[in-house]
């Protein structure tokens, strides 16, 4: 696992030993940061479920003015914390060591112009969570949200269900799927 373009190209970030974590692999990250890559520049990047912080700290790499990183995970932090260590993105990255509701209902200050959801698999979690940031006014017009899944079927009919979302893009690379979302303009 490394850090693919921009600033800390290259550097080789630490990951989770066992099955806690799931990293994102490079080839789903390559094309996840090749979709978006014209929001990345001066934008507030939202990683709500960073494992190892690699989407996060790959966003402010390619230019995110702001990497604001959720784990609850205190294994996980403690890898986070090392990563941004290793790239030296310290200034432009928040860690919080929170489960994603606390952090959203209390913590979150900015409205973030990219979301990215990668909850551990078969949870409702992504969901919650995009109902949550609706709620509290943290979704702006131009926020794309992304959700890494292996549940693509079971999440779309529950995307369908959140007023005023709609899907723009889906990429399935094999078991995960990339769904993108953004505010619907009708």
């Amino acid at each position: 696992m490394r850090i693919i373009a921009g600033k800390a190209r290259g550097t080789k970030l630490y990951a989770l030993e066992g099955l806690e974590t799931r990293p994102t692999l490079d080839r789903v990250k390559e094309s996840l940061f090749n979709i978006i890559q014209n929001e990345i520049r001066d934008s507030i990047f939202l990683d709500l479920f960073s494992g190892s912080g690699a989407i996060g700290l790959e966003a402010v790499s390619r230019g995110a003015k702001k990497a604001i990183l959720c784990e609850k995970s205190s294994k996980a932090v403690e890898i986070i914390k090392k990563n941004i260590e290793k790239t030296h993105l310290e200034k432009e990255t928040v860690l919080y060591e929170e489960d994603y509701e606390k952090f959203i209902s209390k913590k979150l200050q900015e409205e973030p112009d990219i979301i990215y959801l990668d909850p551990p698999y078969k949870t409702e979690y992504a969901i919650n969570a995009i109902k949550m940031l609706k709620e509290r006014k943290k979704i702006k017009t131009t926020t794309v949200i992304i959700i890494e899944t292996d549940q693509e079927k079971e999440l779309m009919s529950k995307i369908k269900e959140i007023k005023s979302l709609e899907i723009y893009k889906i990429k399935k690379y094999g078991r995960a799927s990339l769904i993108f979302l953004k505010e619907s303009l009708n």
